[in-house]
């Protein structure tokens, strides 16, 4: 596989992640081969290698042997040099994974967490406390990254998310406070969008969107190989576009918002108004009657699967995306939609645009969880896009702290 030799953005991140496998799995190795191997320039190779050698991840193992001229540099991982630590916060309950600097999981965790209840925040930090606790003794951790259902403004760190109840919550400060480790925050299907670039589906994809169906409806807009936050961070709220004019209301207050038709609760409430399920009935009750070939069930999953359709379609004449991604806890019961959002996805394109690829992503808390700890690698890595502040905070803690191994310039 080539990489891409450009120095903005995710692409940079993609180049960087590459170089840092490989070197991981056949180092130790000279750069030449790096270049080689990956289809990279010697330049960009240099370039990236010397920024990974001064983070202290990278090392000179030793010079290989030569017939004639300067022997090559032999470069290798430092060993445990560090990890980061990703979460998602869910409104019922709390992923976490500690990952390498290739993004693998070391270490999985999950627990029920009312993110609604006055006291959610610190029921977070303890929660979070416990698990980085033995997760520092393994290696140094750059970074806290969490993703959250909400619109994230990266310059104060505030939450504010109609899901779970938070208006402009300082979870960033409050955190970093309590748990004394750099904390960076950004929405959660962003976090999403950014793990399916840099290790998933969208490897290969310079502009892609990721679609997130379940308790919620989210987006993620890749663009020209970079995640786009949008001013004040809101970009993506694709839930709260109008489906219907004077719908039912939505969390959000407003009125018929595709979210407040299509989403989990929403298709639950209408199965108990019709007598499908009854009024304790849950989301997995609807998909089982759905299975066993209830009609009503199956509208339901028809009508929401439409609107969906047509929706995402709005979205791809806008955007002109190269694949659209769908994913989410709804995607459990997407045999049910599949139908009618395709042919209504396909009625409602621009023509030029019918070809767009859609795939659905198995269903993985975990995937959002990574996603939230590569933001953390992608922050320490690579140079700065948009000045973000939570970055800027980042790297000028980590400048102030030990390196975590000492390198050979």
């Amino acid at each position: 596989m080539s990489y891409r030799t450009g120095s903005s953005g995710l692409s940079r991140d993609l180049n960087r992640t590459a170089i840092l496998r490989l070197i991981g799995l056949s180092g130790p190795i000279p750069r030449t081969a790096i270049a080689r191997q990956l289809g990279l320039s010697p330049a960009t190779v240099t370039s990236i290698t010397r920024e990974l050698i001064d983070s202290g991840l990278v090392r000179v193992a030793d010079r290989a042997p030569s017939a004639g001229g300067r022997p090559a540099m032999l470069l290798e991982l430092v060993g445990g040099a560090a990890t980061a630590f990703g979460v998602k916060i869910a409104a019922d309950h709390l992923v976490g994974v500690l990952v390498d600097l290739d993004a693998a999981v070391l270490d999985r965790h999950e627990t029920q967490l009312d993110a609604g209840a006055p006291n959610a925040v610190d029921e977070i930090a303890a929660v979070l406390g416990e698990w980085l606790a033995p997760a520092q003794q393994r290696a140094p951790i750059l970074g806290l990254g969490l993703g959250v259902p909400g619109v994230v403004d990266a310059d104060r760190g505030t939450v504010t998310a109609p899901l779970i109840g938070w208006k402009e919550v300082a979870l960033r400060d409050l955190l970093q406070e309590a748990l004394q480790v750099p904390v960076l925050v950004d929405n959660d299907v962003n976090t999403l969008a950014i793990s399916e670039r840099l290790y998933g589906r969208g490897r290969g994809a310079e502009n892609f969107i990721t679609v997130t169906l379940g308790r919620g409806v989210g987006l993620g807009i890749v663009a020209g190989g970079d995640i786009y936050h949008g001013f004040g961070g809101g970009a993506g709220e694709f839930g709260h576009v109008t489906a219907i004019p004077d719908g039912p209301r939505c969390t959000c207050g407003k009125r018929g918002c595709l979210e407040a038709l299509v989403a989990d609760p929403m298709l639950v409430a209408q199965a108990r108004t019709d007598g499908i399920i009854d009024g304790a009935g849950t989301i997995d009750m609807l998909r089982g009657k759905a299975s066993a070939g209830d009609d009503g069930a199956l509208a339901i999953f028809e009508r929401a699967g439409a609107l969906l359709g047509r929706e995402v379609a709005g979205l791809v004449n806008v955007l002109s995306p190269q694949l659209v991604l769908v994913s989410g806890e709804g995607t459990q019961g997407w045999p049910f939609f599949a139908v009618s959002f395709d042919e209504a996805l396909r009625a409602n394109l621009f023509p030029p645009l019918r070809g767009v690829e859609v795939e659905v992503d198995p269903w993985d808390d975990a995937k959002w969880a990574v996603g939230a700890a590569a933001v953390v690698l992608r922050a320490t890595f690579t140079p700065l896009v948009d000045g973000r502040e939570d970055e800027l905070a980042l790297r000028a803690w980590l400048r102030s702290e030990p390196r975590p191994a000492e390198v050979v310039a």
